[in-house]
């Protein structure tokens, strides 16, 4: 038989539930019905995934409580809607999974310089995330790199931690080994690598064979947005000229985009007879 991640077994609930439910609405409930879903309807496709309805509808609560959702009230009924700020996330969140891009490098460093005071040393913590899911890569401390110009990107992040004192350079090495040697230190390339070789292994199986249907569409397809998505958000996308030999990001990324289109179909039905409502295209 064969395993599913954690994310699919048994309550009490894992805290990566809180990425499947991410997954399902990203995926599909904000393409039905308006971006609208009863309780019980949600609560019926948790537990497709094994998920107890009493589990779901605490962390379901909690997330309403960090602003994820709205709700509303119709009869005896609560029906949920993603907020504008997560709605927001899930559509950059979705440009990053299904978008590659390969591009010539024209040689020039975005270099950002940070400040933020002890006192919110939280907001370090969270701003750190947002640089390396933008892309970026720690040279120092408070020092990131990124190979491209961020100007908006960096424009957006001042206004997100107003507590951050920023600084900006644009600045080029004399010659391409110098830049190598910051990639080197600035990302762990190799152990990506290995992942996703690991990842190309596993799913060119999983293509050369029968995909399921039904339910377990519904699985595999969750399962294949998480996997891409880990490796997707530790990727730099670097261009090509920083590239190592034979980097296997856009192997992997073809291979998501294969096997995403053909779970597509089955794994979108089943989510229709869950939740009695037709998701349309994105």
């Amino acid at each position: 038989m064969r395993q599913f991640p954690q994310t699919f077994r048994k309550v009490p609930m894992p805290p990566n539930s809180r990425s499947l439910i991410m997954d399902l609405f990203g995926e599909y409930l904000r393409y039905a019905n308006q971006g609208e879903i009863r309780l019980g309807s949600l609560l019926d496709l948790l537990e497709s995934f094994e998920i107890e309805r009493s589990s779901a509808r605490v962390t379901l609560s909690r997330l309403r409580d960090e602003a994820w959702f709205t709700t509303y009230r119709t009869g005896r009924e609560t029906v949920y809607r993603l907020s504008d700020r997560m709605q927001e996330v899930l559509d950059k969140g979705r440009e990053r999974i299904f978008t590659r891009v390969d591009d010539e490098w024209d040689g020039w460093w975005t270099q950002l310089f940070y400040q933020i005071p002890e006192a919110k040393r939280n907001s370090r913590e969270t701003l750190r995330k947002q640089l390396t899911w933008l892309g970026f890569g720690q040279f120092a401390s408070s020092t990131w790199l990124s190979p491209r110009q961020e100007d908006k990107r960096i424009k957006q992040l001042q206004g997100d931690f107003p507590e951050a004192s920023m600084a900006v350079l644009r600045s080029r090495t004399t010659e391409l080994t110098s830049d190598e040697e910051l990639v080197s230190r600035c990302w762990d390339l190799n152990k990506l690598t290995e992942d996703y070789q690991d990842f190309i292994k596993r799913y060119s199986a999983m293509e050369g064979g029968k995909l399921p249907e039904g339910q377990g569409a519904l699985k595999t397809q969750i399962e294949l947005l998480a996997d891409t998505r880990r490796l997707t958000f530790r990727d730099p996308n670097l261009p090509i000229e920083l590239q190592p030999k034979n980097w296997p990001g856009r192997e992997a990324f073809e291979l998501f985009r294969r096997l995403h289109f053909r779970l597509s179909m089955p794994a979108t039905s089943y989510v229709e007879s869950v939740i009695g409502a037709v998701v349309t295209d994105w």
